[in-house]
């Protein structure tokens, strides 16, 4: 377990879902409960799973987490796209947001990296060796009489 706020891709997460609150403001009224809510929504589950999964006892909890947090930074990606074709957004802004995304998605996928690699290392270390002493298996013959 570990404190997230410690982690710079949880704060540059939380930094993306303040931005997209902000972008998000000017959109069409009839979009508050459509994509605005969809981006929000999103972009809040970035930070929140990375805290969630710091706060998670195994590692490999916390790379289920980060990989959740993956999968809503994609999504999050996808309706900026739809937000500038759709002009509810300009395109400079949504362009921005991307490229921001983007850089956070790198960092999520090197700590996921980093992350799958000390379990890897740990699970080789607490490995126990396996002991395949067998003997060959032989069938007992009698000695010919004569």
């Amino acid at each position: 377990m570990q404190d997230f706020r410690n982690l710079e891709v949880w704060r540059r997460s939380y930094e993306l879902t303040l931005q997209v609150y902000q972008a998000t403001r000017s959109m069409p009224a009839e979009e508050k409960y459509g994509l605005v809510s969809q981006m929000r929504r999103c972009s809040v589950s970035i930070p929140a799973n990375i805290a969630e999964g710091c706060g998670r006892e195994t590692k490999a909890d916390l790379k289920r987490f980060l990989h959740i947090a993956m999968g809503s930074a994609s999504e999050l990606e996808c309706q900026l796209l739809l937000a500038a074709d759709l002009d509810f957004m300009n395109s400079d802004m949504a362009s921005e947001l991307i490229k921001y995304l983007t850089t956070t998605k790198k960092m999520l996928n090197a700590l996921i990296g980093r992350i799958k690699a000390e379990i890897t290392a740990s699970a080789r270390i607490n490995q126990k060796p396996s002991i395949s002493h067998q003997l060959p298996t032989t069938t007992y013959q009698e000695p010919a009489t004569r």
